[in-house]
């Protein structure tokens, strides 16, 4: 179909479909919309389900499954779903793939079943990427699934009947970013993802909230619209927050993530005041070392490198990755999304098959310690994770202990009761010294890759953690101070554990700071390093303190967040032996957030 043709389609029922929601904001208001209000037991009723399901299934599908990462014959870096964007290919040349796309083996029961078997409790789907073309059929123009390819099947419809059967609540992803839409980004522009404001936004902001309206009318109940590519110049927080109020308008049961408004400022909590739109964050292939406490939140992560299905991706993740990732997620508090990126014949790769089967089994017996659980009360377990009902703790067990006891530090509650999960009828020996519990546990762990022991307990979990012991020199007289040994003091700061950083990151408050205390056996004269990374924009200026001595340090641009350099802030001289603290404080910030910090480190000069 000729471009001219299907435009023109688009504009005029776009029109049409707008009836009975209010109107979007021009691109750039000045005046920022009210956002809709809930008392805090109508946003606990309405996320109440979301909070209990604890894992569910990402799933990236969509023309770009055709070339599976290659075009004309050559491999296209990044991830399969942008290669669009990545490859630079023209809007008319990449449009063609509709023709090709003719899925024969999808079945949306077989993929509701796989999803259940999983232990999944939701499915969230791309209704539409970046690239434009839907899943669904669309009064809003030709370019989707039914009116523009072989297949003619309407897969979101077939979904939402399989979902409905099989107890699994659907969603829809759907993209702010469109680089098919002639007003969605500046034409011509090759690069689709950075392009400049586009004065005819309006009309695509239009297109999309049709696209919306027809998604909330005519599948059923949605769980959650998970929005993205609210980057984009042309989007505002004020569109976000009119949309959200509009959506929740026509659901008002429906959960929206927080990347509907422009900053991605949704994860502020549970407050029923808020005032970015979004009801949860969403950490994008990483896990929160502590969580985001007082928040809702969701990992969403891929099983291999990519999102959408690429053949040459073989990197993927072991199962005992993924299940640790689910365990370690639930314990901080949050959801586990875990990606699938099906084939262009409508098949899930076998080997995302088999992880899922794999965690799925273990789910069936061991899911009571995943669903509709607390997070941890415990800091750190150095032999695995915690999660947590009323009058029990699930201590889940990834490093069986060789002497058979089982450490359990600080708790101080009266244990009644304890037992593998697996074992309700066969209770364990539980034997307290010096304010430390030990559970005798069999030789061999019934699972290798975790096993889950159950405490039943008297009251609230009660845990103390003992203050850190200051950080001895290490033989040479060099003091290395880690990101994960410092104190913490506001409210978004926290330590980011792999994913190429374990540094302090979220720093973005430059009034929170961090802390060290460190020991000297013998005073001298020290050089002093800092490991810190910035990503384009961010940055700041900071101090360094050491009692009445202060070095004075700006991060620079490094090129990401786990881009880290080392710089040499200047000498410091620690004229005693003895206990000191050391401090890190920002006295501004640009961009995003102040800097990661990896490591500080005191070198002896002589």
């Amino acid at each position: 179909m000729r471009p001219s043709r299907r435009i023109s389609a688009t504009l005029s029922v776009g029109i049409i479909m707008l009836a009975g929601f209010a109107r979007l904001p021009p691109a750039h208001a000045g005046e920022t919309p009210t956002l809709i209000q809930e008392n805090k037991e109508q946003r606990d009723q309405r996320m109440k389900w979301w909070r209990e399901a604890r894992f569910g299934m990402f799933v990236h599908w969509g023309l770009y499954a055709i070339p599976a990462g290659e075009w004309r014959g050559k491999a296209v870096g990044s991830i399969g779903e942008w290669i669009m964007n990545n490859a630079h290919i023209p809007v008319a040349e990449y449009e063609q793939l509709a023709s090709q796309f003719n899925p024969v083996k999808f079945d949306a029961r077989q993929w509701a079943r796989t999803i259940k078997d999983a232990g999944m409790e939701y499915l969230v789907i791309t209704s539409k990427h970046h690239d434009g073309f839907c899943l669904f059929d669309s009064r809003q123009g030709d370019y989707n699934v039914v009116k523009a390819t072989p297949f003619k099947r309407d897969v979101l419809e077939e979904l939402s009947a399989a979902c409905k059967e099989e107890g699994v609540t659907l969603c829809f992803y759907h993209s702010i970013m469109d680089w098919h839409h002639p007003d969605a980004q500046a034409p011509g522009f090759p690069n689709y993802s950075a392009a400049p404001p586009n004065p005819n936004f309006p009309r695509y902001a239009a297109y999309m909230r049709g696209q919306l309206k027809e998604l909330l009318a005519n599948y059923g109940h949605i769980g959650i619209l998970w929005f993205d590519g609210e980057w984009i110049g042309d989007w505002t927080e004020a569109q976000g927050i009119a949309l959200y109020n509009e959506l929740r308008a026509v659901q008002p049961d429906l959960i929206i993530n927080n990347r509907i408004g422009k900053s991605r400022s949704g994860m502020q909590g549970m407050s029923a005041q808020k005032t970015s739109p979004g009801d949860y964050g969403t950490p994008e292939q990483e896990i929160p070392a502590t969580g985001i406490p007082g928040a809702d939140w969701e990992s969403c992560m891929t099983m291999n490198d990519t999102w959408g299905f690429k053949k040459n991706d073989q990197h993927w993740k072991s199962t005992e990755t993924l299940m640790h990732n689910l365990v370690d997620i639930a314990s901080k508090g949050g959801n586990f999304l875990l990606n699938v990126g099906p084939t262009a014949e409508g098949e899930m790769p076998a080997a995302s098959v088999e992880r899922l089967a794999a965690i799925g089994k273990w789910m069936k017996v061991n899911g009571d310690s995943i669903y509709a659980t607390g997070p941890s009360p415990f800091a750190r377990l150095p032999w695995g994770r915690c999660t947590t009902k009323p009058g029990k703790l699930f201590l889940h067990v990834f490093k069986w202990p060789k002497d058979g006891k089982l450490d359990v530090p600080g708790l101080s509650n009266k244990v009644s009761n304890a037992f593998l999960l697996t074992a309700p009828s066969s209770p364990l020996k539980v034997t307290e010294s010096e304010g430390r519990k030990a559970i005798s546990l069999p030789a061999e762990a019934p699972n290798a890759i975790d096993t889950v022991v159950v405490l039943q307990i008297e009251g609230e979990p009660n845990v103390t953690v003992p203050a850190p012991a200051p950080k001895k020199a290490e033989a040479d007289g060099s003091v290395q101070l880690l990101g994960g040994e410092a104190a913490l003091h506001g409210g978004t700061i926290r330590y980011e554990e792999g994913g190429g950083k374990d540094a302090l990151g979220f720093w973005t408050d430059p009034k929170d700071w961090v802390s060290w205390e460190f020991t000297l056996d013998k005073p001298g004269k020290f050089e002093v390093g800092i490991s810190l990374a910035a990503e384009k924009g961010s940055g700041g200026e900071y101090a360094l303190t050491v009692r009445s001595q202060e070095l004075s340090g700006e991060v620079a641009e490094t090129g990401s967040w786990s881009s880290f350099v080392t710089e040499k802030l200047g000498k410091i001289e620690l004229a005693a032996a003895g206990k000191y603290t050391l401090a890190v404080k920002p006295r501004n910030k640009r961009g995003i957030a102040v800097m990661n910090l990896r490591t500080v480190v005191l070198k002896p000069t002589e």
